[in-house]
């Protein structure tokens, strides 16, 4: 997809989370915001703790940047949120709830940074980047839509619903305000934020369908998660007759990471496949004693945290991506294997099952426990006897990547959304997957 460099618009990129050091949401808005520079003259707006990090990068404050100093009121809410959330990396729904407090500050203090230029029309749009979370209201909409400035909205991605069949696994990870998050639709400024946006990007389709009807026409579909090539290039397939196979996640039970050893532990016994288990958390020593018990040490390997940068050492290597999460927002593992040639095996639910299409992966149906284990044991052990199938499939896999999801690639699909929203006439709305990968439509690279 190619840009034209001329007409580029002055947007003011507001990712209150934007870290190049950092990984999920912070890397989205540092990487999206990056991006778009090539594409746009962009100021990014963001929250002082980013500060340093950015400055490392090489952008200069003021002339590229701006960091807001919201600590104020952001410290001691999220002191707050620590203690809720009973335990790392838990309660996700619960540090959104209290980021939903925290998140108006920030914008009332960008608002007062910025408000005058954007009524003095010094910017053609204002794009709000992070949160990426649709519970987090932007009171800002209104008063840029006030201005005459279109307001972007997104991409927005959250709130997949815990399959009914892992309760369990909803308690264990302290969800508790999960069961009354759609209490959000009813929040202040939730209306008031989609009826002011221009354009509102939606990074999953369930997202996409808890807009309501009477805005749907301003939402575009475009998965948050992309690819940065200097980070993920490694693609020379693996050689040689065993299955090698890798998981890359926290060790936390709606990862599956259980689930995967008890599907692989009969080929694992036999020699018929390795399995790689990159991450950490609470379930690291449940998991070795269940490799234990099912006689399947051999061949599994526990490399626990690794930094981003050198996951693809280990993926690179690998066949496949085996990684049976029940609750993935985004999936951005699935499209970081797929750069680099690894074909993935995922449980057909929410992020992972939209970016994985049948030429470039495989996809085990969302059922109870054992179906998901049953599932990810025949198809693994069909790919240990049929490995051939393997390399095309690869090599569809990042082509899928290299055609949609490289963050040049985002950023020129970002780059139709603002030429629709500063048009006169608001008819043809992007629709940057319309031509989605079907079997056999992408060429082998």
């Amino acid at each position: 997809m190619t840009v034209s460099k001329s007409d580029r618009p002055r947007v003011l990129a507001i990712a209150e989370a934007a870290n190049p050091e950092w990984v999920s949401v912070p890397l989205v808005g540092w990487s999206l915001a990056q991006a778009l520079r090539e594409v746009a003259d962009v100021h990014l707006v963001t929250q002082v703790r980013n500060r340093e990090a950015i400055l490392r990068a090489g952008l200069i404050e003021g002339r590229d940047f701006t960091a807001i100093d919201s600590e104020a009121v952001a410290r001691p809410l999220w002191a707050i949120a620590e203690k809720l959330r009973m335990g790392d990396g838990k309660g996700w729904t619960t540090l959104q709830a209290i980021n939903a407090l925290i998140y108006p500050w920030f914008e009332h203090l960008v608002w007062k940074e910025f408000g005058a230029a954007i009524k003095a029309g010094e910017f053609d749009l204002v794009h709000r980047i992070t949160p990426l979370s649709p519970t987090i209201a932007s009171p800002i909409a209104r008063k840029t839509a006030r201005a005459g400035v279109p307001f972007v909205l997104g991409p927005l991605n959250g709130g997949v619903p815990w399959p009914r069949q892992f309760d369990a696994e909803r308690r264990a990870e302290k969800e508790w305000l999960s069961y009354l998050r759609s209490a959000y639709k009813h929040l202040p400024g939730r209306t008031s934020t989609l009826k002011h946006a221009s354009a509102i990007l939606v990074g999953s389709r369930h997202t996409q369908s808890e807009v309501p009807e009477k805005y749907q026409d301003k939402t575009v579909y475009l998965p948050e998660n992309g690819i940065d090539p200097t980070r993920f290039n490694q693609t020379a397939f693996p050689e040689g007759a065993v299955l090698r196979a890798c998981f890359v996640g926290r060790l936390v039970p709606y990862k599956g990471p259980d689930m995967l050893i008890a599907a692989a532990a009969d080929l694992l016994r036999s020699g018929r496949m390795t399995l790689d288990i990159i991450g950490d958390g609470p379930m690291f020593a449940d998991l070795t004693e269940q490799a234990k018990s099912l006689c399947c040490e051999t061949g599994l390997t526990f490399h626990k945290w690794i930094p981003h940068a050198q996951v693809q050492s280990i993926l690179g290597t690998s066949h496949i991506l085996s990684f049976p999460s029940i609750r993935e927002f985004g999936g951005g593992v699935v499209l970081e294997a797929m750069a680099l040639g690894v074909v993935p095996l995922v449980v057909d639910y929410a992020g992972p099952g939209e970016l994985v299409t049948a030429d470039t992966g495989f996809k085990v149906p969302c059922g109870s426990r054992e179906d998901i284990i049953s599932g990810f044991r025949d198809r693994l052990t069909q790919l240990a006897e049929t490995p051939g199938i393997l390399a095309p499939m690869a090599q569809k896999a990042k082509a899928r990547v290299d055609a949609y999801f490289l963050w040049s690639q985002k950023a020129a699909q970002v780059r139709e959304v603002y030429d629709w929203t500063r048009a006169q006439s608001r008819s043809g709305k992007p629709d940057i997957f319309k031509a989605d990968l079907r079997p056999n439509s992408i060429k082998s690279a």
